[in-house]
Parts: structure tokens; sequence; C-alpha cells
């Protein structure tokens, strides 16, 4: 495995898929910082591994700027972003959960990951060096993938993720991971057979990621369970000659 160095921000860390990204960065040997909402849970996580804990609210802009001032204050420039905070909400039919709750999905899904990215980016630029990880979901493309605010808001994710990688070319890699589907409290609906993914196949593909062994593959689509790294990389060659891990309009 990798080891590595640097300053990670990893946001939505305090729990789940976040927490455990956290620890996988902290053992490669990054100095990592955990933002979320609730206190008790990131200040856990930063103990755990001797982090940095950060209250915020990704869908705030002050909170997200005071956020990544306080990180590079305490621990240094950051040199990768993980854009993971994400929610999702109860949703019978999309004519029966409340507006107010409705956009507040999309405020966190996807104005968060932009506030975040659009906080760090410039720095990152004035230093030439740094990367970006959004958390994206199957959610995004397939077809029976529950409500309509949280696939909405990993829809707009993805495509901001492919973009802001066009924009930023080689400067900055941006890749978008879904991490399957993990066991966490956002999932505790599912059913026990669901095509449930190892907790471990998210925090391994940042970890490779943040390694820069696949920045070639910056604005593609990789999903950690069908592209745990020992594989993708034999086939880059074959995914850039071939636009695969795309999402593509088809008629």
């Amino acid at each position: 495995m990798e080891r590595l160095d640097g300053v990670a921000l990893v946001t939505g860390g305090g729990r789940g898929i976040g927490a455990n990204i956290a620890r996988e960065l902290a053992d490669a040997g990054m100095q990592v910082a955990v933002s979320a909402r609730t206190r008790d849970e990131v200040e856990g996580v930063a103990t755990e591994i001797g982090g940095v804990a950060v209250v915020a609210d990704v869908s705030q802009r002050a909170d997200v700027e005071r956020m990544v001032s306080e990180v590079e204050a305490r621990l240094g420039p950051i040199d990768l972003l993980v854009a993971n905070a994400g929610r999702n909400a109860a949703e019978p039919n999309a004519w029966e959960i409340d507006p107010d709750e409705w956009w507040n999905v999309l405020e966190v899904n996807v104005l968060g990951v932009y506030l975040c990215c659009r906080t760090v980016i410039p720095g990152m630029l004035d230093r030439g060096r740094g990367r970006i990880v959004i958390t994206g979901s199957g959610a995004a493309y397939l077809q029976r993938s529950g409500g309509t605010a949280y696939s909405t808001s990993k829809a707009a994710v993805w495509r901001f993720g492919n973009v802001l990688a066009e924009q930023l070319g080689d400067r900055i890699p941006v890749f978008v991971m879904s991490p399957g589907l993990v066991r966490t409290e956002m999932t505790k609906r599912a059913p026990d057979d669901a095509p449930w993914t190892a907790p471990e196949a998210a925090p391994r593909l940042v970890r490779a990621f943040a390694s820069g062994r696949f920045d070639r593959l910056r604005g593609r689509y990789l999903h950690a369970e069908h592209d745990p790294p020992e594989e993708l990389e034999g086939r880059i060659e074959e995914i850039l000659a071939n636009d695969l891990n795309t999402i593509r309009l088809q008629r």
C-alpha cells in the first residue's frame, strides 16, 4: 500500500464512509482533518487518528471558508480534498416530501461540494499541487435509485466533477468515486440481501488516488468495488482508448 504525506481534508468525516477514508489516509501517513456538523463524531474520529476536528456545515459558505482556513492554520496547505459530506431524506414520492427538505439535500450534496472545491482550488493552483476526490453514487445513473432529491443531487455532482476535471486538467486531478452500497446510517433501510460493498473498498481507492498513480483517469467515473486499484492500474490504457468509465447519452 502507498505511503503518503501532506494534508488531507475529509468532509463528512465523522462517521461511515468518510470516517473510514480518514482512517485510511492517516494510516498511509497523511495529516488528516475531519469535518462534519456533529462535534462529538468528528472529535472522536480526529482523536482516534491523531488528526484535527473541524465542525462545519458545508452548505454554508462562511462555514466552508472558516473550515479551510482553520485546517491550513493548524496543519498546513491542503493537498487532498475528499468532498464526501452528503445526506439523504425519506421521500415516499416527490410530491410528498417537504420542499425545504428536498432542497436541503441538494444544498449539502451539490452546493457543499462546490463550495469546498471553490475554496481550496486557488491555493492548490498557487502551490502547483493538489487533488480532489468527490464522493458520487450509483444513484446518478441507476434506473432504480431511490428518491428524486438524492438521485438528482448525485447526478448533478457527477457532472460538476466531470466538468471541473476538464477545467483544471492535469493541474489538479479531480476524481468522482462511487463507494458502492456500504452499510452506514444512511443505508440502514436497505435489505440484508442488497449488493453490499466492502467498507474498505472506497478508502483504499481514495488512498490510491492520493498517490498520483491514477491522475490520467481524472474526470472518469470510478467505482470502489468494480475498479479496485490493483486491477484499475492495468486498465488505464484501455479506459482511455475506449472512453470507458463515463456516463454518456446513447441514441
